[in-house]
């Protein structure tokens, strides 16, 4: 778990699952494996079991104690709709997500098809953020997926962005990500995918987050788009504002 996480989209991080398994091309150079190996190898107890998936119970209610409200991304370091996860672990999961109203969440999958089937026997409020990861033109089924989710706000992460995505349909879809692969033999990004896909969301009116260039070098190369940077986001959930504001005025006073 990480209050004050680095990924520039989000604030926090919460991992009632670790560990996840390659499915397509985004996943060859995975950061969250990466990252996994190193924790395993410092002891650290949460990865005891490396990259395999791994359920972490005594997570699942963690964000109830959290009292200041957060955007929260679920399972930066697994995938929630992995093969691996039971039914009523996700369950479990997303009445937590319900009943932390005051916060924000941000779930994120490439088992789009698992998300479909499961998603009726799912609560799903308003503060139940849903995105699928699309890399290139072969994952854009995962976008047709997501639209038959009742989220409230439904998103894309086109990251990392392996090629252009020429017929992108962004029907019915709030939000977009787009960023570069990062680290250790990370593959090119062309600017002009980036900004085929800026305009359109800026033609559909749609909230557009540039996160990175990427790069052996990422901070060397930014995060800027033809001279500025790109931090749209949706409207947060009502609740959010709510808990936000009166914490304000519980400090003022």
């Amino acid at each position: 778990m990480a209050l004050n996480s680095k990924i520039e989209w989000t604030e926090s991080t919460w991992n009632p699952v670790t560990g996840c398994s390659k499915i397509s091309p985004g996943c060859k150079n995975c950061y969250a494996e990466r990252l996994a190996l190193r924790l395993q190898a410092m002891g650290q107890p949460n990865y005891v079991n490396g990259f395999d998936v791994t359920l972490h119970d005594y997570a699942v209610p963690l964000p109830l104690q959290w009292k200041k409200p957060q955007i929260i991304f679920v399972n930066s370091m697994s995938d929630l709709f992995h093969e691996a996860v039971p039914f009523e672990f996700i369950e479990k999961v997303f009445q937590t997500m319900a009943r932390a109203r005051w916060h924000c969440f941000q779930v994120l999958t490439k088992r789009s098809e698992r998300l479909v089937d499961l998603s009726p026997r799912l609560p799903w409020k308003t503060n139940i953020w849903m995105g699928v990861s699309v890399e290139n033109q072969g994952q854009v089924n995962r976008i047709d997926h997501l639209r038959k989710i009742p989220a409230a706000v439904k998103f894309l992460s086109l990251e990392p962005l392996l090629g252009p995505l020429p017929n992108l349909d962004l029907r019915e879809i709030d939000w977009v990500i787009v960023g570069g692969e990062s680290g250790p033999g990370a593959r090119p990004m062309k600017a002009e995918w980036v900004k085929e896909i800026r305009n359109r969301c800026l033609a559909a009116r749609i909230p557009f987050f540039f996160k990175q260039w990427g790069g052996v070098r990422k901070k060397k190369n930014g995060r800027e788009l033809e001279g500025r940077t790109w931090d749209e986001m949706p409207p947060l959930p009502h609740s959010f504002q709510a808990s936000m504001t009166a914490m304000n005025f519980s400090y003022a006073r």
